[in-house]
């Protein structure tokens, strides 16, 4: 599977899209080109991209007017956009590019060692989200296979066999380590993916109160990952954030 972030690198000349490349070459990540902005909003539509390279001063449509599409975007309205200028552009280009969307400003003729930089921050940024997102994905379906599982727990008969029996020990057990995967996981959750524990959290909550045996707090007061007695990692984290700006 390619690891590799994508890097779209927007601008209108074939000078400064071969320079772009020479410079950010030595990332080893995929560089793609868009001539234009209808170029560079079509590529979006398919592909997923670490960070957007932009020029400001396009024919037709112009980097500010492009970085606002990307924006209006439910898909690429969290993506990072760099705007590209002249050294001697326009003062109120910040501004406005800022207020269209832009993380970030660099002047044309690029320093190596700055673009490279910048860009990398931004690459390991999208990295770590998307482990995040597939680590949340892994342990969103751990949990719908235990709540399965803590479902046949509850129909079991008293004529249940001995290996049904040791069923609800393994059970408890995965839980424990699905527990234990949350609390560790929380607290570098970005915001954008806060939704999807919160929902792992409801889910792990249910196979705990659903396991034969275990309707509250663990036994002996023993507290859950993450410092929650009745709850896991995320709730733990929610009630800090709490104490924190009371």
């Amino acid at each position: 599977m390619d690891d590799k972030a994508k890097i779209l690198l927007v601008d209108d000349r074939e000078e400064n899209l071969i320079a772009l490349e020479a410079i950010l070459s030595s990332l080893d990540q995929d560089l793609v080109r868009a001539r234009s902005g209808e170029e560079a909003l079509k590529a979006l539509l398919t592909d997923e991209y670490a960070v957007i390279l932009l020029d400001v001063v396009m024919p037709g449509m112009d980097g500010f007017e492009t970085a606002r599409d990307i924006k209006r975007r439910k898909k690429t309205r969290d993506l990072p956009i760099i705007f590209l200028t002249a050294v001697n552009s326009d003062p109120d280009y910040a501004f406005r590019g800022y207020a269209a969307g832009a993380v970030d400003f660099i002047s044309k003729p690029f320093d190596p060692w700055v673009l490279r930089a910048k860009v990398s921050v931004f690459v390991e940024l999208h990295n770590k989200n998307k482990q995040l997102q597939e680590q949340t994905s892994l342990l969103r379906e751990q949990a719908a296979l235990l709540r399965e599982q803590a479902a046949l727990l509850q129909t079991r008969t008293p004529e249940t066999g001995p290996d049904d029996l040791g069923a609800g020990s393994e059970a408890e057990a995965r839980l424990d380590s699905l527990e234990a995967h949350v609390a560790t996981l929380v607290e570098r959750v970005p915001p954008a993916l806060r939704p999807e524990f919160e929902e792992l959290d409801r889910m792990v909550g249910e196979v705990r109160s659903a396991l034969p045996g275990t309707p509250g707090p663990k036994p002996n007061g023993e507290e859950s990952p993450g410092g929650a007695s009745n709850g896991t990692g995320a709730d733990a984290a929610a009630g800090g954030e709490a104490q924190s700006t009371a």
